[in-house]
This record gives structure tokens, sequence and C-alpha cells, in this order.
């Protein structure tokens, strides 16, 4: 997928708008006015900054139709912010905002085509090189969380973890070493840790073929250490706790000497 940095053909709009974004400057957003930023979830300029040149060059500046976009992307990104932070209905959204069907779809529109991952990737490796770091990670940590689900939710996507004592839904997360995002997956809180990590590893995996190792707890143990192994060439270092260990207390890395310094 092409950046918004990459040089493209076609005039830039005449009105010479503020918002150095794709719609104002190649489509119809400058005929906008723009909106005052005011919430915390708005991105402030050196936010944009950073954001604005990986973003994805739309289909209509490419010749595959369309009309140019109407509403400017940093308010489009803007709104897609408030909305998560917030947990609003998308019919909620503060009226100063693009329409909330327009947002809606802009969403839609990078979802089905899998330009939210490869965003990410993109920012994720730019926050990696800036730390002296290599791109793509060679070691990462996988754990759970199960969290309360509301009464609302469905009983189809719910569990009781009785280890936690939780009924919701539990969310798997795999990190590189700096924390940051590698993959995700969210299951009923009755799903077992190692089934899930069984998936969510092979996924992690095969997007990150550099990655090595991975660190998890004593609730990984059993055949899937041998699984990462030989299906996935992924050592998953097991580190356990001590009985008496209460709260959340930091571990060391034992066991990962036989594996190249991870990045």
């Amino acid at each position: 997928m092409l950046q918004s940095s990459v040089s493209m053909a076609g005039r830039s709009n005449s009105a010479a708008p503020t918002c150095d974004c794709l719609a104002h400057v190649y489509g119809n957003a400058a005929d906008r006015p723009e909106r005052q930023r005011r919430y915390p979830t708005d991105m402030t300029d050196a936010e944009w900054a950073v954001v604005r040149p990986p973003l994805p060059v739309p289909g209509w500046m490419r010749g595959r139709g369309g009309r140019p976009e109407g509403y400017c992307h940093r308010a489009l990104l803007d709104a897609i912010r408030y909305l998560v932070d917030n947990g609003v209905k998308w019919r909620a959204m503060p009226a100063d905002f693009p329409p909330w069907d327009r947002t809606y779809a802009f969403l839609r529109r990078w979802r089905d085509h899998a330009l939210v991952r490869e965003f990410h990737d993109r920012l994720r490796a730019r926050v990696r090189e800036r730390l002296v770091r290599d791109a793509e990670p060679t070691a990462g940590v996988i754990d759970s969380q199960s969290v309360k689900a509301d009464a609302v939710v469905g009983s189809d996507s719910r569990g009781f973890d009785g280890g936690k004592l939780v009924n919701g839904r539990k969310r798997h997360v795999v990190v590189d070493t700096l924390g940051l995002l590698l993959g995700v997956m969210v299951t009923a809180a009755d799903t077992g840790d190692r089934a899930a990590a069984q998936v969510l590893l092979h996924q992690v995996a095969y997007a990150h073929h550099q990655l090595e190792l991975v660190w998890a707890d004593g609730g990984y143990t059993g055949p899937l250490v041998e699984y990462c192994l030989v299906a996935l060439a992924l050592v998953l270092a097991i580190v356990k706790r001590s009985d008496d260990m209460r709260g959340f207390v930091a571990l060391p890395s034992g066991g990962s000497s036989s594996v190249a310094s991870p990045t």
C-alpha cells in the first residue's frame, strides 16, 4: 500500500488550507470549515506530524475511481480516537466531527483492507527505529487479562474465569520488549490461555518473521512450548513466580541465555 509521503501527480487545492491532509490538499475537504480541536483525544500538531506521512494514499488518488474525499483525514482520525476513548455510540458523536456515517465508512474501509494493522505496524517500526532498535522485533511477551463484561454483552461471547473469578471476556496480548503491540485477541473469559496462545502466536509469528523468543508465565506451560518450537520455530520461555508473590512483580527473564540478544 502506498504511503502519503510518496510523490503523487495532481494539482493541489487552490484554497491553500492550513491542514496538510490529502483530503484538504488534493480532495474536497477545503470546501468545509476546519474544526477546532477541543477534546483531550484530539491529536496535537506534533502527533499529527508523525501520523501524517505513513497514512495510506486513498484509492481515488491512484486511479481506482470514486469521488475525492470531502472530509479532513485528521478530523476523521480524531473522531475515531474520541469514540474509542469515550465508548460512545456512533450516532452520539459530537456534531463538530464529520458525520458519524462518513467516519464509520472511513474506518470500515481501513478495516476491510487491513490498513489499520498496516498503519499500526508502520508507526511501531518508526518508534523502534527512533529508539535504535531493529524495525522488526526478535523477542516479545505474551499474557492475558480477564475483564468483567457489562450486562449487555451477549452470553455467547462471555464466560466465567474460575481462576480470576471474573465473568466476562479475556484479552490475550503479545507485545515486544518495549511494550508495543504485536498481536491481540479477545475471547470469552473461560477460554484457556494455552488454547488462545496457540492461535495468537501463530498469527504473530506469521506476521513477524524475525521473532525468535517469547516470554510467558506459568499459565502457558505444557504442550504449547513444544508446539511453538516445532510448528513456529519460536522459543516460548516460561518465567515462573514463587507462591509467596502477590500482585505485580517484575520477574527476571531466565532461560534466554541460549537465544540471541532480544531486540
